[in-house]
């Protein structure tokens, strides 16, 4: 049966939707440090939408730029070419995620908010304990649940099996890997790996439950599984996998994370999250 599920769910990863050619580009572009903001433009220039998400975004209230920002060169120079990172990654995403996920019993929007809050709590948490995790992290963190998008269809169908399983006081992934043989972690990592992203952000999604299990110690894989486990907490887009989690010791202490460290965190994550994922959904529909 694993395998049969397995192979369905292969071919589903097959077919997932590309990342748009035009933000691969940009977001090659902005990691090369050569690159002008003429080639960034040039580039946007052939994806209208993108670029008028981009100032849209950069024109919100979230920003507070003291003037409208009616060209991209402009907001480049105001935010940098990491921020813009974000806004591209972002506006490519939100459509895609802003679902509902049936067999995790998350409604259309809440994949969508846990993600952002979980790239605003790693954020926060970077500057927090002032670590060097590299421009990725907000993407990282972005796309940690992407494999959920896959998964959730399997699990609605043959939930019976995942609540047995889940009843043996097993976590929820421990259950997907039960019953399908995967869990979404595997699957998100196999989905970036598809997109040819960078190794360090397929580690951090494929390991961002269990990093103290990676061969690998990353940064930005234990950034990403605290963010998470934080956001889990919160009760911000827990779903059926419930408030079970917290945060790995092993983790916690390579990372000197203490108690009042996670407490400023969650009020700042609480604070941010809902305007910024409000912003992206508004930009995408506009």
């Amino acid at each position: 049966m694993k395998a049969e599920f397995l192979q369905k769910i292969m071919d589903k990863v097959e077919a997932f939707p590309s990342i748009p050619g035009s933000a691969l580009r940009l977001l090659e572009l902005v990691d090369q440090p050569d690159a002008s903001i003429q080639d960034i433009e040039d580039v946007l220039r052939l994806d209208p939408g993108l670029t008028a998400n981009v100032l849209k975004l950069t024109n919100s209230a979230y920003f507070g730029l003291p003037s409208k920002v009616g060209s991209v060169k402009r907001a480049v120079m105001l935010l940098g070419l990491k921020k813009l990172k974000q806004l591209i990654m972002a506006s490519c995403m939100s459509a895609v995620m802003d679902k509902d996920i049936p067999g995790y019993d998350l409604p259309a929007g809440e994949l969508w908010r846990h993600s952002i809050a979980v790239s605003v709590a790693a954020e926060g948490l970077v500057r927090e304990l002032d670590l060097e995790s590299g421009d990725d992290i907000f993407t990282a963190a972005l796309l940690h649940d992407v494999g959920k998008l896959v998964l959730g269809q399997f699990i609605d169908d043959d939930y019976g099996a995942f609540k047995a399983a889940a009843g043996n006081n097993v976590s929820f992934e421990r259950a997907e890997k039960e019953v399908l043989g995967t869990d979404h972690a595997d699957i998100g990592a196999r989905i970036l790996e598809q997109w040819s992203l960078p190794a360090e952000l397929v580690h951090a999604v494929r390991w961002h439950h269990n990093p103290e299990m990676a061969a690998d110690i990353l940064p930005m894989t234990d950034i990403v599984h605290v963010a998470n486990m934080l956001c889990l907490m919160l009760g911000i887009g827990v779903g059926r996998e419930g408030l079970q989690y917290q945060p790995s010791p092993v983790v916690t202490r390579r990372l000197g994370l203490k108690p009042f460290h996670l407490e400023k965190l969650a009020s700042q994550t609480i604070q941010t999250m809902g305007e910024l994922a409000d912003i992206f959904v508004m930009a995408e529909t506009a």
